[in-house]
């Protein structure tokens, strides 16, 4: 069970306080309406207050406001009982007969009051090694964050925190296209706003448009108590959850990528899909999925020729339903690829509705290969949303996965008219969004896996629907530079995925594709709350005992990540001449791990962490692997914990603590 930290009075006044309901007119909105500048909602809008108890743990209240053109603009303001957290977003909408007045780029903004602010952000993930990276500034001057490309976390990630000397705001973006955040300074604080970065557009009769959604969570004390309360808010109240609603629980996967020398899944057939599944039951894998990516329908090997929806017959002639059937005899989720919003010539899609497609031309008019379907159009959103639906039943996938590979946003702005701006990007997104509400209202039990060349659409809006079982595409087989990411992940998206595998040369160095032998350094390096094991169906009797042996370490491992706090006990720079170590701890069960890694290049042959500790405890360390245990009390644990490791060597402490007068 989740512990429940109890947020201060001091904090949940914070909250309350900084980004609060008080009237109408002082609604944290602004926007241009036909050239006049409007804060809040003035007296032109004739305003609705209605205040709903969603839950036991949270409160929504909506203003709606609307003018005599029928311009309604509708705030809504969600407050959390149970942490110290409050979100915004608006909505306007046409009401009227005719086009309304030209709206320009409506906003999110506010004054928040303190001291010596400081911004703690990072670039999300770029598709480089340097994504994930994190830095501190001042806010002694205007700064900027935006994403690159129209995903929203590419070059910038949605998450950020804003320290003052006596307390904290983390932050969160909702929108899955192109945000912008400002921070300036002010005599007061910090001013800032969050937007769509370009709006500027009449709405036709009956269209609605919507700002992003920002979240804020208030803490007092360090930045740790920040994370914390973070991580807990976020697992009760945005990680997806099972069926029976249950929290979601840590997932194995097994695949056969490349399987018959094709690229990705090009190379699947029913045949060699159901042997591989029935290999691993028969040779004693727990599997929680079976994986399949793209390459799946016709393509010819060449899977980003997408458009064609159905399995390809000359390889699937059933379909793909009988292996959805056996994954559901042996209790598996079936997880399948989509990319929906990519389209090539001559597929199916292109060929019956090009209306639909965006056709996106460079300087001398050559086309892209690629084509974005239109989910701004209504006629293409129902057809998409029904068929996928219809894929998922008939296939029998219990986890929808959905990739988008190439950058959006210069589409939506060749394609914009001249004054309807960013339109074409907020409705697209918001059909988006609207396409997996559908979904996952239509197949109760989904599971959303969010992808986009790797994380590069993670913002808080798509997490509400999904998990990220691909938060990159960089450094797969990169043990150190998994850690730096892992740094970011573990913080602010606490479910992730990771792969069992090796890449790692002799001299330190790191192939950047090709998978080398998995042994036990693979698991240790992937321990996190899902994994895919990089055994393969065929593979030896020893690497499959290896399996056998590290997947319940695994288990318990990835539990604890999603039940207690998390305390990195090291820097994570992806630097293989570093130790690595970190640490989770579960106050509701008095239980925790501590994970220490050697990397291949560290040469200080001990090292020594000093771990998070309570008070006036006994702890009894059990070793992972080896099953060694040691007995400490807090106060010899708070001088630390001493270990002497080989190169590319790690391990597993779990413990388990009481007070030093029980028995």
């Amino acid at each position: 069970m989740l512990h429940t930290m109890k947020p201060t009075p001091e904090e949940m006044m914070l909250a309350g306080e900084l980004l609060g309901y008080r009237s109408p007119s002082l609604l944290p909105i602004a926007f241009t309406y036909d050239g006049e500048k409007i804060f809040g909602l003035n007296e032109d809008f004739k305003t609705v207050v209605h205040k709903d108890r969603v839950s036991s743990a949270i409160v929504r209240t909506t203003v709606s406001g609307i003018d005599k053109n029928g311009m309604e603009v509708c705030a809504e303001y969600t407050r959390y009982l149970d942490f110290p957290v409050a979100e915004w977003c608006f909505t306007f909408t046409n009401r009227g007969r005719k086009n309304s007045l030209q709206l320009t780029k409506p906003m999110i903004y506010g004054l928040f009051k303190g001291e010596h602010p400081t911004l703690r952000h990072g670039n999300g993930d770029n598709c480089k090694d340097s994504g994930y990276s994190w830095q501190t500034d001042a806010v002694n001057e205007k700064i900027t964050l935006a994403p690159q490309g129209g995903r929203s976390c590419f070059g910038a990630f949605p998450y950020m925190c804003l320290d003052f000397d006596s307390y904290g705001i983390d932050l969160a973006i909702g929108w899955p296209g192109q945000w912008e955040a400002v921070f300036a300074p002010d005599e007061e604080g910090v001013l800032f706003r969050v937007c769509q970065q370009n709006f500027d557009s009449y709405l036709k009769p009956g269209e609605s448009i919507r700002t992003p959604r920002l979240t804020v969570l208030t803490f007092t004390g360090d930045e740790s108590r920040g994370r914390n309360l973070w991580r807990r808010w976020y697992l009760r109240h945005i990680l997806p959850r099972e069926k029976d609603g249950s929290p979601i629980r840590p997932r194995l996967f097994a695949h056969t990528y490349g399987i018959c020398g094709m690229d990705e899944f090009t190379g699947i057939t029913e045949e060699n899909q159901l042997r591989a599944i029935n290999e691993y039951v028969r040779r004693g894998i727990e599997l929680d999925g079976w994986w399949i990516d793209a390459g799946w329908y016709p393509c010819d090997g060449d899977w980003p020729h997408t458009g064609t929806w159905q399995a390809d017959k000359n390889r699937l002639p059933a379909g793909l339903t009988p292996v959805g059937k056996l994954c559901r005899e042996n209790g598996m989720d079936f997880l399948l690829w989509f990319e929906p919003e990519r389209c090539r010539k001559g597929t199916k899609l292109f060929n019956e509705h090009p209306e639909w497609m965006l056709e996106l031309t460079d300087k001398d008019g050559k086309a892209n290969e690629n084509y974005l379907v239109n989910y701004a159009d209504p006629d293409c959103l129902a057809y998409m949303t029904d068929l996928l639906d219809s894929l998922i039943k008939n296939y029998g996938v219990t986890i929808y996965r959905q990739d988008f590979n190439f950058a959006p946003l210069p589409y939506w702005q060749q394609h914009d008219e001249h004054d309807r701006i960013g339109m074409l990007e907020n409705l697209h997104t918001q059909g988006m969004l609207t396409l997996w509400d559908a979904l996952l209202e239509r197949n109760p039990g989904l599971v959303i896996d969010s992808c986009a060349s790797g994380g590069t659409r993670n913002d808080l809006d798509v997490m509400r629907r999904s998990v990220p079982l691909q938060y990159t595409d960089k450094g797969l087989r990169n043990h150190v530079l998994k850690q730096k990411q892992y740094r970011q992940m573990f913080e602010w998206i606490p479910y992730f995925r990771s792969h069992a595998m090796n890449g790692d040369n002799p001299d330190g160095s790191y192939v950047p594709e090709g998978n080398k032998p998995i042994d036990e350094f693979a698991y240790q390096c992937a321990m996190v709350p899902a994994m895919t094991t990089m055994l393969e169906y065929d593979d030896s009797e020893e690497k499959f005992e290896l399996t056998r042996k590290m997947v319940p370490i695994w288990r318990k491992a990835a539990a604890l990540e999603l039940s207690g706090d998390y305390y990195p006990l090291t820097e994570c720079n992806n630097d293989p001449t570093a130790w690595y170590a970190c640490q989770f701890d579960d106050p509701d069960t008095d239980e925790g791990f501590v994970q220490i890694i050697r990397n291949t290049q560290a040469e200080d042959v001990r090292f020594t962490v000093k771990p998070m500790v309570h008070e006036g405890r006994k702890y009894r360390f059990v070793n992972a692997v080896s099953g060694e245990t040691i007995l400490l009390t807090s106060t010899q644990l708070e001088k630390g914990l001493n270990f002497h490791l080989p190169k590319r060597s790690a391990e597993i402490w779990f413990y388990k603590h009481q007070s030093l007068s029980e028995e």
